[in-house]
């Protein structure tokens, strides 16, 4: 069986994020369709300084590239899920971007079970997880990834 390379998309700022990410990242390893994932956070550069224009040119060819040679980029959509405030980061929005015009193909997860979902994203995505309803992890580490079915986000679109 052909395993996928993933690129996932998402924000790291919180403890939050981060516990969503060890979800999705748990699920996927389960996945037999899936292989290496490329965590952006868990690959820095630090032949710079944190913040320095080196690092800052350094850090979105090293992103850029992995989107690159992604047979997948999957994105977690919920930013500030927490917050009253949880539209999609910036940074992952431009990574489905990047990937939609590469052709590459996109999975897009929500956990917040009341948040809308941007016209851009949903038209882009091949693929979509509903992780607030029952069983979502387990259909997510069940996905044929090798086949891609599509799956519309059944969510308003604004």
């Amino acid at each position: 069986m052909q395993q996928k390379s993933v690129y996932l998309a998402a924000p790291f700022f919180s403890d939050g994020q981060h516990t969503r990410i060890n979800q999705v990242v748990a699920a996927l390893q389960q996945n037999p369709t899936i292989g290496e994932i490329f965590l952006p956070e868990k690959h820095p550069y630090s032949q710079e300084e944190f913040g320095s224009l080196g690092w800052q040119d350094a850090t979105f060819r090293l992103d850029v590239n992995h989107i690159y040679q992604a047979d997948i980029v999957i994105a977690i959509a919920d930013y500030k899920l927490e917050e009253a405030d949880n539209e999609m980061d910036s940074g992952t929005a431009f990574e489905v971007g990047l990937a939609y015009g590469t052709h590459t193909p996109v999975a897009v997860i929500q956990f917040d079970p009341k948040k809308e979902i941007n016209l851009m994203i949903a038209q882009s995505l091949t693929t979509y997880f509903d992780l607030s309803q029952d069983h979502g992890l387990q259909k997510l580490a069940e996905y044929d990834f090798n086949v891609m079915l599509p799956q519309r986000a059944n969510r308003p679109v604004i």
